[in-house]
């Protein structure tokens, strides 16, 4: 069966901004299914416009702002 974006319902969703990327922390939960967490980057273009992106690797600075947005996420788990 095919993803279906209706089926994909968000029960939780902040995001911190830097100089040029944000960072989402994020929880679903598809089709009733178990809520998971989802941490995604987005880069700023040189336009201003956000461009979704690998997370990769975080600063310290990105990890301490991420990580009490995760530990309010997990309150929604």
């Amino acid at each position: 069966m095919a993803f279906d974006k209706n089926l994909d319902k968000e029960l939780f969703h902040e995001e911190v901004e830097f100089e040029t990327t944000k960072i989402t922390v994020s929880v679903f939960s598809y089709n009733g299914g178990v809520a998971k967490l989802q941490i995604s980057r987005e880069n700023r273009s040189s336009e201003g416009e956000y461009n979704f992106n690998k997370l990769g690797r975080m600063t310290k600075e990105e990890a301490e702002a991420v990580i009490p947005l995760m530990k309010k996420a997990l309150e929604k788990m």
